[in-house]
């Protein structure tokens, strides 16, 4: 079956001399944990208004090439008395930042485009890294962050927050206790209609650069939400790995629709030649025959999902549009809402168990950024592995152009590299 891959050209799987796996990477602990915050947009923004209150977490510097977004970071700073942060604005600002003495991690929250160079060069400056999702936009970009990480031996973790929310984190302690048996079957998407989003504040000749993007390529361009989570379950690449996918994409209506609604008929948004399908669906299959199901649409009115639905020997748990968990005898039918509550408490989380009550009184629904951001620092202040690291990076990531590839030929399949080089069965982890 291998022979009938379609598969991008990739640099030869070989380590320089010296250069060795980070499987279960620790790092000297950190008494406290002082981070640069790289891009101060949304998501940046959230991260500086949330880090300062994590034990041993102290925001050293912040970073960006607009300056109102700088103005706008400086406000709240003062408004903390967080008077010491060191504020760095411009085009090459980022690379300033990554070399200050006084920094341990960069935390990258920028445009897709910008992430991995911004995270080689600060692992290459001997800084631990965190990316916003995905961490890698290209299969020639994830092999960059392998190496950088195994080069500096340095932390390189993607900001994956859906693998933090009190759900996934229940099913996850239910799976790793076998109360859905051996899992078989999985399902993820990303469902957003992000339509008034990409097209709202911008003016018609200052297009948002997603929609630039989604101009020149096709696939899934966003698969880390859907599939992040399902790959933790499974142990992905520390006893199972990622084989290979096929992929198709339905054709483009909804940008195209929406901007003619929004522009007319004959604007330069609607007579853009978007690539991006509406509705991309992806299956992979793992080395031990675990399938799963991957979607993305962005582009039409539909509710939010992630979907998130796991399928086992023994029971089933699902998230969307309403969290349904089936245990047998009597699996056929969905536990009562009552019931289904009760057991996502008796399996809370011990990270949900300690951080959850803080998240939820200073990030509110998105409670799981705290988790997220609460466990790095805590794994970072006392020297242990993260629970994601390159590899999780990468994997996630790669999918990006992998879907690409395999629509673009026809819903051939294609291979997923094995970014660990062979050693994905070498460190089961906890």
């Amino acid at each position: 079956m291998d022979n009938n891959f379609s598969s991008p050209e990739l640099p030869p799987p070989v380590r320089a001399v010296g250069q060795r796996h980070v499987l279960g990477l620790t790092s000297d602990p950190l008494p406290k944990v002082r981070i640069a915050i790289i891009g101060l947009g949304i998501r940046g923004t959230r991260a500086l208004k949330r880090l300062p209150y994590i034990d041993n977490a102290y925001v050293t510097a912040v970073c960006d090439i607009s300056y109102d977004n700088i103005k706008r970071s400086v406000r709240f700073l003062k408004s903390q008395q967080l008077t010491d942060t060191k504020v760095l604005q411009g085009a090459d600002a980022w690379k300033k930042t990554c070399e200050l003495p006084d920094i341990d991690l960069v935390y990258i929250c920028t445009d897709w485009k910008s992430h991995t160079p911004i995270a080689v060069y600060a692992m290459q400056c001997g800084k631990h890294v965190c990316i916003e999702v995905p961490a890698a936009s290209t299969v020639d970009e994830c092999w960059q962050l392998v190496n950088a990480a195994e080069c500096s031996r340095r932390h390189c973790m993607m900001l994956e927050n859906c693998c933090y929310d009190v759900f996934e984190l229940a099913v996850m302690n239910m799976v790793r206790q076998g109360l859905l048996g051996e899992i078989i079957h999985l399902d993820g998407a990303y469902i957003h209609d992000l339509r008034g989003r990409l097209f709202g504040s911008q003016h018609v000749d200052n297009i948002h650069w997603q929609l630039e993007y989604f101009v020149e390529h096709t696939g899934n361009p966003y698969p880390t939400h859907g599939v992040g989570p399902l790959c933790q379950l499974l142990d992905i690449h520390r006893k199972d790995q990622l084989s290979h996918l096929v992929s198709m994409s339905s054709s483009q209506v909804g940008l195209t629709g929406y901007a003619m609604q929004k522009y007319g008929s004959n604007s330069a948004e609607a007579l853009k030649p978007y690539l991006l399908g509406d509705m991309n669906t992806t299956i992979i299959r793992t080395q031990k025959g675990k399938t799963i199901t991957l979607q993305h649409d962005i582009c039409n009115p539909r509710p939010y999902e992630r979907t998130f639905s796991i399928s086992g020997t023994q029971g089933f748990a699902r998230k969307y549009p309403i969290p349904a968990i089936a245990i047998e005898p009597s699996a056929h039918r969905a536990l009562t809402p009552s019931k289904t509550r009760k057991l996502i408490e008796n399996y809370a989380h011990p990270y949900v168990l300690q951080w959850a009550e803080e998240a939820h009184k200073l990030c509110g629904n998105r409670a799981r950024d705290y988790i997220m951001d609460a466990r790095l620092i805590h794994c970072l202040h006392l020297g242990l592995p993260l629970d994601q690291d390159v590899y999780d990076a990468v994997e996630w990531s790669c999918l990006t152009e992998l879907t690409e590839i395999s629509v673009l030929s026809g819903s051939l399949p294609v291979a997923i590299p094995d970014f660990t080089r062979g050693d994905w069965n070498k460190f089961h982890g906890s």
